[in-house]
C-alpha cells in the first residue's frame, strides 16, 4: 500500500510566516509594555526615596538640602527637582529585547551621576519577578 501526501509548500510557508510574525508582534508588544511597567516601578520607587538595592537614599548634603528648601522643595531625597531627569526616561522594544533609557543626553549624564550615590536605575529580584509576570501576562 502506497500513501501519497501532497502539500502546497508555499501555502504552508506563508502560514508559518504569518504565525511567526504574529508571535513576533506579540513578543514586541509584551516587551514594550513590560519596559513601560519598569519605568513606572523606577519612578514610583524613586518618588518614595528608595533605591533598587533596598533602603532609603543617602541624605542630601546640608548645603543642597538648604538650597532645595529655599526653592520650596522637600528634603527627602527623591531625585526630582524639576522632574526633567525622570521625565526623560523612555523605552523602546523590538522582537528580542526592550530598553529603558533617557532621551536627552544631559538628563542621561545627570542620571548616571545620581545613580552612583543613590542607585535607582535598576531592579531588585522581586521587581524583576514582577516584570516577568507582566511580560507573560501580555503575551497573546
Amino acid at each position: 500500500m502506497d500513501i501519497k501526501i501532497s502539500s502546497n509548500a508555499r501555502d504552508i510557508a506563508k502560514r508559518v510566516g504569518k504565525k511567526g510574525k504574529e508571535l513576533s508582534d506579540s513578543v514586541k508588544l509584551a516587551l514594550s509594555r513590560t519596559a513601560q511597567a519598569g519605568v513606572n516601578i523606577i519612578e514610583d520607587r524613586t518618588a518614595e526615596g528608595r533605591g533598587y538595592k533596598g533602603g532609603k537614599f543617602a541624605e542630601y548634603n546640608p548645603v543642597y538640602a538648604a538650597f532645595r528648601r529655599s526653592k520650596g522643595r522637600g528634603e527627602i531625597p527623591d531625585l526630582q527637582f524639576t522632574g526633567k531627569m525622570l521625565g526623560s526616561m523612555t523605552t523602546r522594544a523590538n522582537g528580542r529585547q526592550a530598553e529603558i533609557f533617557f532621551s536627552r543626553a544631559t538628563e542621561s549624564k545627570k542620571a548616571a551621576m545620581n545613580d552612583k550615590k543613590r542607585p535607582f536605575f535598576g531592579f531588585s529580584q522581586q521587581e524583576e519577578k514582577k516584570l516577568g509576570e507582566i511580560f507573560f501576562r501580555n503575551l497573546k
